[in-house]
């Protein structure tokens, strides 16, 4: 794990960078602002005028020329030199003292990933390691109710592709979302921080709430978190479509854990393929409900898969740098070697490929009744891994008194979500 002075060090830059802005964007600010974050309307503009200073600059009855909804009309009427200053400003002193940072398309270190979308953002607010937003990222999505057996696969699945290189990326939702999260984050120091998380929110709103814990620990060990969502917006049904196609767009591929027949995953998955890339889709019993959305994925053509490195020798044609596509082959195929213990934990569903798809490689075989935890224990849980974990290195990771962890480690297990063997502890 970074260390604070190392985090504090790779943000001091950003942070002198954020402290002025060119007027381009700042015109550039003002605009998606006056536009309410549409994404229509800001490319209506810019096509017009070509630049955000420009599009500044005109008249309301130019902007009606192009049908501009008349709320934009009525904000352009309205604003004056002297709201825009203090709008600006208050975005500088934030940005000045680390709150976030700010890229737009015109950075060097904008997601080339999100150049190729129809509608990219035109500036994107994202706290945390910046450079995880240009590195090989998989997405991968489902449901926010989950079965255990599908939370381990993804944790596994993720943990897997992220040991090989890959960044995995993902929409910050509950249940599948927040297990591919930290999978990736459940690694070595070395591979440390593996995580993109893409906000339906302002990048100031913790949503849902109980994910604060997974917020600080994604961004502290070397992730990122963005959103293309001024500070302050809510939560909101139509802003989650917009991050889906965000989550797409950073990702080479989009893989699909468990997912119902009517969920926002399914709305992803289109959104990749529309996109030209590849969806993944994990089959499961044919009387699972939570999995029938995956079912149809894979009758419309998506590809099914039970082992990450499927979707690895599929993607890696995609890669300018390769990931570690033998190396993971090789340590995976040695049976009883250390490195492979070392790699995925000796729980790790992926630890053996030379199994076939009949033994038990895919784990999603009946529902069983998701579990929510509650927001005082989501400290401690996301420090809760599939490998068996000792006191000492829990309370090392949360900070928690021994009483205090003791007590939430006995609620864990009474809710039956964690088991404990020899003094050790892991998710089950």
């Amino acid at each position: 794990m970074p260390t604070s002075a190392q985090l504090d060090g790779s943000h001091r830059t950003d942070r002198v960078k954020g402290s002025s802005l060119t007027q381009e964007q700042r015109a550039c600010l003002l605009l998606w602002q006056r536009v309410n974050t549409s994404l229509s309307a800001f490319y209506k503009l810019i096509s017009h005028f070509e630049t955000a200073q420009q599009a500044l600059q005109a008249g309301m009855s130019q902007w009606q020329t192009l049908g501009i909804h008349k709320k934009h009309l009525e904000r352009h009427k309205q604003a004056s030199c002297n709201e825009d200053n203090q709008f600006i400003a208050q975005l500088k002193q934030r940005m000045a003292v680390g709150e976030f940072q700010l890229l737009f398309q015109q950075d060097a270190d904008y997601p080339k990933q999100l150049l190729g979308l129809f509608d990219p953002p035109p500036l994107l607010f994202y706290r945390g390691n910046k450079q995880r937003l240009n590195q090989a990222k998989i997405a991968i999505v489902g449901s926010r109710k989950p079965t255990q057996k599908a939370q381990r696969f993804t944790f596994d699945m993720a943990q897997y592709l992220a040991k090989s290189g890959f960044i995995i990326c993902s929409g910050l939702a509950q249940g599948v979302d927040a297990q591919a999260h930290l999978g990736a984050l459940s690694q070595p120091v070395e591979y440390a921080g593996r995580s993109v998380g893409v906000m339906g929110t302002g990048i100031d709103v913790c949503y849902p709430k109980q994910h604060q814990a997974l917020f600080g620990r994604m961004i502290a060990e070397g992730g990122c978190i963005v959103s293309e969502l001024f500070p302050g917006t809510p939560p909101h049904k139509h802003t989650f479509p917009r991050r889906n196609r965000i989550v797409a767009g950073l990702s080479l591929g989009t893989i699909v854990t468990e997912a119902a027949l009517h969920s926002s995953s399914l709305i992803t998955a289109r959104l990749t393929s529309e996109q030209g890339k590849q969806v993944f889709a994990l089959p499961s019993d044919i009387d699972n409900v939570n999995a029938q959305g995956c079912h149809y994925l894979i009758r419309e053509g998506a590809t099914l898969v039970y082992h990450p490195d499927q979707i690895m020798s599929d993607l890696c044609h995609q890669l300018l740098e390769p990931v570690q596509l033998s190396e993971a082959k090789d340590n995976s195929t040695a049976h009883g070697s250390s490195q492979k213990t070392e790699r995925l934990g000796p729980q790790s569903l992926f630890s053996d490929t030379t199994a076939t798809p009949n033994d038990n490689v895919n784990p999603i075989l009946k529902p069983q009744k998701s579990v929510t935890i509650s927001e005082h224990l989501q400290p401690l849980w996301v420090h809760i891994q599939f490998e068996l974990q000792d006191l000492d290195a829990l309370i090392a990771k949360t900070q928690l008194d021994t009483a205090t962890l003791l007590s939430q480690l006995m609620e864990l297990e009474l809710m039956g979500v964690i088991g404990e063997v020899g003094g050790r502890y892991q998710r089950i």
